[in-house]
């Protein structure tokens, strides 16, 4: 009996050593192995979403903001049957089963699965998967990007795609600033996925992004897209675009092309709509290149005031082609071949030229380079170099072809002549951040002399008289500099388009201090070859947002300048 009494206390003290052998192994040398375990099985790590940075205009105008949704996201350690759980919220998320279903099958313990989702489809889905004992599906405060203004300046703002990036203009070059940096939470989970508040952990607030405040001036915009997209219904062209900026500080003020889109409705959009022309159609620009020319050669002395150019009474043979002038004329001053727009007296000047030194001075205005404007898709236009120049080719450029330009460009280097010869890098973004300071953008260079330029904008008003070809782009009360522009579209199999035209117009008021600088191009606008020149079409445009400009900004009349429509409407001589 005694020794059974012994093997039975032997026995018992055995296991209750094994037991707390297994104890001492389950809580103490493996301690921390089954707390990772636990932990990964009811804590996650739930990300704190950044606010993104509001975009506004110079004035503090909302252009891009953040709406409050319920954001819906999946922990997939938690998903037992991610089929039952796609057919029961399904109709909640308004997401095909199969798509939801491929989303659920996952491991991963936070995956998006839909941004925007109403309060009242978010909670009764929640009740319902309670109800059905169903986890892995949660709600998290989240926020849409919208655009208050729809699509008015669409091709400068950009948008925001599906994953939360920026995916074109200053949504995406300015995206890191915008975006910000997301924070953290370390949470506890119970059995049914609710957390468990009192066990929340490790925590790191989110650093939100810096709102971005834009050059624009949306009163100015407004202006602009009205009178854009009466153009663009009225003319039926491809395309139009107009520009409107401060050639003193390179500030562009509005931005504006048809066709265009919804920022807010992006996925809807084709690729045309996309495009932003202002940047990235390239271009001959006709006659408005002839201030290239003429400023350079004044600048370099080889013509003055008292110059006199014979233009062939319209025909001048030269390599073994005619250049052509709309009307003939015989002896002209430099205004005046940029007031009637001779293509003749443009290429006799540019024959005065070393091919080299004409060359350097289109580069000089920006020309085969891009500006360097914060958008993205900008080109750089083509100039070809003095090597891959035929017997045709600097005359050719003269007066705007065998060169391609983009609008921005083009409003740079009239801004050139409107400043006293500086050429500004356009500036879209004013300051990053509540408080900053505003970014300053000095001049890339001075191309001509003050004296230069300004003997080139007194010439160019003359452009805008009843004897020029552009009296229908005056603005009533002040003195408007400014040159047209009507090339040919180029054929995409060579040479070029029979009847259809580009067709612009670029002037800056007022002349003794300009304030606004604008550009207005439409693109094969279906009126016929004999009414389509850059000063019917183009310059009414631009008189009409000039006028309503004048007006926003409270600029006061020029003296001497009047005030009435009488001869705005009269019919000049030659409008090309």
């Amino acid at each position: 009996m005694s020794r059974r009494i012994g093997f039975v206390c032997a026995l018992l003290v055995l296991v209750f050593t094994v037991f707390a052998w297994r104890l001492i192994h389950l809580q103490v040398l493996k301690h921390n192995y089954y707390q990772e375990i636990a932990a990964d099985k009811h804590e996650s790590r739930q990300v704190i979403l950044a606010r993104r940075g509001r975009i506004l205009d110079r004035n503090g105008e909302e252009l891009a903001v953040n709406i409050p949704v319920q954001m819906v996201y999946a922990d997939g350690s938690r998903i037992h049957d991610p089929a039952a759980l796609a057919v029961l919220a399904a109709p909640f998320l308004e997401l095909p089963v199969k798509e939801l279903t491929e989303k659920l099958t996952t491991k991963s313990k936070y995956v998006i699965i839909r941004k925007r989702v109403s309060e009242e489809k978010a909670q009764d889905m929640i009740r319902a998967l309670e109800k059905a004992n169903l986890h892995g599906l949660y709600l998290q405060e989240g926020s849409v990007r919208s655009y208050p203004n729809g699509e008015m300046l669409c091709d400068v703002l950009g948008y925001v795609d599906h994953t939360g990036h920026g995916a074109d203009g200053i949504e995406k070059t300015c995206d890191r600033e915008l975006r910000g940096q997301e924070g953290f939470r370390m949470i506890e989970h119970d059995r049914k996925g609710r957390e468990i508040v009192v066990y929340r952990g490790q925590e790191q607030l989110p650093e939100n992004g810096s709102d971005i405040r834009l050059s624009i001036d949306m009163g100015l915009q407004a202006i602009a897209e009205r009178e854009v997209d009466e153009a663009y219904k009225t003319n039926h062209p491809a395309s139009a675009t107009a520009i409107l900026a401060d050639p003193n500080t390179g500030e562009i003020l509005a931005l504006a092309s048809r066709p265009n889109y919804d920022p807010n409705k992006f996925n809807e959009a084709k690729q045309e709509q996309l495009r932003n022309r202002a940047i990235s159609d390239m271009y001959e620009p006709g006659s408005v290149f002839k201030i290239i020319v003429t400023s350079a050669a004044y600048n370099e002395g080889i013509i003055d005031d008292k110059t006199r150019i014979f233009c062939e009474n319209g025909h001048f043979s030269y390599g073994g082609k005619t250049i052509k002038d709309h009307h003939g004329c015989g002896d002209l001053s430099v205004s005046e071949i940029l007031m009637k727009s001779s293509n003749v007296g443009a290429a006799k000047i540019s024959l005065k030229m070393k091919d080299q030194l004409f060359y350097d001075y289109v580069r000089k205005y920006g020309f085969g380079t891009r500006t360097g404007i914060p958008l993205p898709g900008e080109i750089s236009g083509m100039v070809n170099p003095p090597h891959r120049w035929d017997m045709l080719t600097k005359t050719r450029m003269a007066y705007g072809q065998s060169v391609a330009v983009t609008p921005i460009q083009m409003v740079m280097a009239m801004s050139a002549i409107a400043n006293g010869g500086k050429l500004m890098k356009p500036k879209l973004v004013l300051s990053k951040g509540e408080g900053s300071a505003e970014l300053q953008e000095p001049p890339v260079a001075q191309v001509v002399k003050p004296e230069s330029a300004n003997y080139i904008a007194n010439a160019l008003e003359k452009a805008v008289s009843n004897q020029g070809t552009a009296p229908l782009a005056r603005v009533e009360g002040y003195r408007v500099a400014g040159k047209t522009g009507t090339a040919q579209k180029i054929s995409p199999h060579g040479g070029y388009l029979e009847g259809r035209y580009i067709v612009s117009f670029a002037g800056f008021f007022p002349v003794n201090k300009p304030r606004v600088m604008g550009i207005v191009i439409v693109d094969d606008a279906k009126l016929g070859e004999t009414a389509n020149y850059g000063g019917s079409v183009a310059g009414p445009v631009f008189s009409k947002i000039g006028g309503k400009t004048a007006r926003y900004l409270d600029m006061d009349p020029e003296p001497g300048e009047s005030l009435s429509k009488e001869g705005s409407s009269t019919a000049a001589v030659n409008v090309r």
